[in-house]
């Protein structure tokens, strides 16, 4: 039993030229892991080529692809995030001198909507790698966790999803916390913390499940390459080289960094190149610098920048910097710099999801780039890459919670971050930008959000935490715990690391660390900034109002053919969407405009009422009175005694065809026939004050 349902595990049935394979029945989900390795390592490489695909299949659902060639293409934002999930944890415990090509693939072969396949999905890759002969340092295993009315719930159902103020996964071995990733409605460090620790224990089950498997069935690990460094060539460098290094990586300003560093590369490549070749060189280099850089925080608490352990780099944050924009903003957090554009659209521009899971539509949308320029180097754009679509998934996540409902705010919602300059933490310079570019554009968030990172550095049992990492730490560190969260709570996590996992408190250290630090940036950088999200849209700003109507009446507003819409838009200069449960948004850069179409919707889709009062147009003109229409398609007849308080001898004398005027309903007839009254509407509005 695995959270209160069944698991089934079954191997050697498909896939037998695989080095390890299973298919995965959870409910109604069924997912294939399959895993394959290379017999040479790859040459002329200084890193361990992992590469993990999560698949969805759309038949998994009974759906044919909608794209043209009606076959699955490029893997789905999701599928990515996905692939990604997976791979953090499993990737640190592989050996890290082993070079040969591993493949993992994750295929979605069926799917119900209570079980998750993305779990499963994990699990499989797991077993998969854990019984086949390629080496794998650790048994883990995963967990989906909710939270509803303050309950943990341990891999949470469609319904229980909905209810949950919390979407974490988390990943881990018998001992240890390999992985987190959240998204959380304000969510309290301790409440936080307590349901990590809950689907810890579950996670402690399936790991000691998956231990049985490879003891039943598991393959012999094989012998390979190993690429590490010689620890005599590694301290020969350190000799010579050790306190060049020290002098290059002890500055904040990483252009000073790698101009120093510079000279001292080319001097150990120019000696130990043509023995030792420029690959392994570069390893030790590499090596060379992480030795220092830890030895540093560990023994003397000594960052590169001279920083203390728990102070941030410089901040500073900057609204409207793009005049035609909706929003803008500029977070900068020492060399790390980021500008955030927000953009607002009607529904209708909500994107459109095609996948596994009940989602059809994204309301809000975060995007990320992360040009070569960034970090002073040169390559062509290709494109968003996987590490791209992750960093914008993650402060999408973050800013979600806060976000005004649809009735309250009507827009589709876009945000672009342009990294500008990186030194470390990125991602969590994105949120803030995002948030500085959102309250500039006028959204009502409920609250700010910032976002800030936590490192750590281990040796044995020994182990140490400093908030804001930057490049360096990252690079040469052995955690990089990512926090997004208003002065209330967490709204985001993302934790990647490098070792064999995290204690608890480990987590609860980097969760109190990282709230001090982010209600320093909300209250000391960002809020000074925007203390609070403009009262109105920007003036470039489509203007969005909306109203909901019934469905029934959803015809009568559309017209024949589409004419009674298509009138209103050309009319009023605006955009009209129509949802099927009778959600209707109008956008339009004049206000005044927007206000009088829905005012025309409205009045179709309400059947007159005597007594109410209308601002129609006379359409034609008779002896006996003027008929005016008082909405496409519904027209009223005023009799020539109901135009003026005195006697009227020619209708002509007050009104003309094309006249706007206001009228009354004054009967309708047992036929339907409207008759209205232009002198009783006059009479109310002007006793009412209102006459324009």
């Amino acid at each position: 039993m695995y959270a209160g349902r069944e698991l089934t595990v079954e191997t050697g049935k498909t896939s037998e030229l695989t080095n390890g394979s299973c298919w995965l029945t959870y409910g109604e989900t069924v997912v294939m892991a399959n895993v394959t390795a290379a017999d040479k390592p790859r040459e002329g490489i200084d890193f361990f080529p992992l590469n993990i695909d999560y698949e969805e299949k759309l038949y998994a659902v009974g759906k044919i692809p909608g794209s043209f060639l009606r076959r699955e293409g490029r893997a789905s934002e999701h599928a990515t995030l996905t692939s990604r999930m997976i791979d953090r944890p499993l990737r640190p415990l592989f050996p890290k001198d082993m070079r040969n090509d591993v493949t993992v693939v994750v295929t979605v072969l069926s799917s119900d909507v209570d079980n998750a396949p993305e779990i499963i999905g994990f699990l499989a890759a797991s077993i998969a790698i854990s019984i086949s002969d390629i080496p794998f340092n650790g048994t883990i295993g995963a967990v989906s966790v909710g939270l509803v009315d303050g309950k943990v719930v341990l891999n949470p159902n469609t319904a229980q999803r909905e209810a949950s103020d919390l979407d974490l996964t988390v990943a881990g071995s018998a001992d240890k916390i390999v992985m987190i990733e959240a998204g959380a409605n304000e969510i309290p460090n301790d409440v936080m913390l307590n349901a990590i620790a809950e689907g810890h224990e579950e996670i402690k089950k399936i790991v000691a499940f998956i231990e049985e498997i490879k003891a039943a069935v598991g393959k012999e690990k094989f012998a390979f390459e190993s690429k590490e460094v010689p620890h005599e060539l590694l301290d020969e460098v350190l000799d010579e080289f050790g306190d060049q290094f020290k002098y290059a990586l002890d500055t904040d300003d990483k252009n000073i960094r790698e101009e120093r560093l510079l000279p001292i590369k080319d001097a150990i490549h120019e000696k130990y190149d043509e023995e030792q070749g420029a690959p392994l060189m570069d390893e030790v280099i590499y090596k060379a610098q992480k030795v220092i850089v830890r030895r540093w925080l560990l023994d003397e608490q000594k960052r590169v920048d001279g920083r203390g352990m728990d102070e941030m780099r410089p901040l500073s944050a900057e609204i409207d910097l793009l005049p035609r924009a909706h929003g803008s903003g500029l977070f900068t957090r020492g060399q790390t710099q980021v500008l955030t554009v927000a953009t607002l659209g009607p529904m209708g521009d909500a994107q459109m999801l095609d996948g596994l899971d009940e989602h059809t539509e994204k309301r809000y949308m975060h995007q990320y780039n992360f040009p070569s320029y960034s970090v002073g180097e040169t390559r062509p754009s290709r494109g968003p890459g996987r590490r791209e679509i992750g960093h914008g998934a993650l402060a999408e996540k973050a800013l979600i919670p806060v976000l005004p409902s649809v009735d309250e705010f009507p827009y589709a919602i876009r945000t672009v971050s342009e990294v500008l300059s990186s030194n470390g933490s990125t991602s969590q310079a994105s949120i803030c930008g995002s948030t500085l570019a959102l309250m500039a554009a006028g959204v009502p968030i409920s609250a700010p959000v910032a976002g800030i990172s936590c490192g750590l550095i281990t040796e044995g049992d020994r182990w140490m935490t400093m908030v804001d990492i930057q490049g360096l730490e990252d690079f040469y560190g052995d955690m990089d715990f990512k926090v997004g969260g208003t002065h209330n709570g967490i709204t985001a996590i993302q934790v990647d690391i490098k070792i064999d996992g995290l204690t608890l408190d480990i987590i609860k250290e980097a969760f109190e660390k990282t709230e001090k630090a982010r209600k320093y940036i909300l209250d000391e950088v960002m809020l000074k900034a925007i203390p609070a999200p403009r009262e109105e849209v920007s003036k470039y700003a489509p203007k969005m109002v909306s109203t909901t109507i019934s469905p029934d009446k959803i015809r009568e507003v559309i017209g024949s053919g589409g004419k009674v819409i298509q009138k209103i838009c050309a009319e009023c200069d605006v955009k009209i969407d129509i949802s099927d449960d009778g959600k209707v948004f109008i956008l339009g850069v004049d206000k005044d405009n927007v206000n009088r179409a829905l005012y025309i919707v409205e009045t179709i889709a309400k059947d007159p009422e005597v007594g109410a009062i209308y601002k129609g147009k006379v359409t034609r003109l008779m002896n006996f009175g003027a008929f005016v229409e008082i909405a496409p398609g519904k027209e009223g007849l005023v009799h020539i005694s109901k135009l003026e308080n005195n006697r009227v001898e020619k209708v002509e004398d007050v009104v003309s065809p094309g006249d706007e005027v206001y009228v009354k309903v004054i009967e309708i007839d047992s036929q339907g026939r409207i008759n209205l009254s232009r002198k009783d509407a006059m009479n109310d509005l002007a006793k009412k004050g209102k006459l324009d």
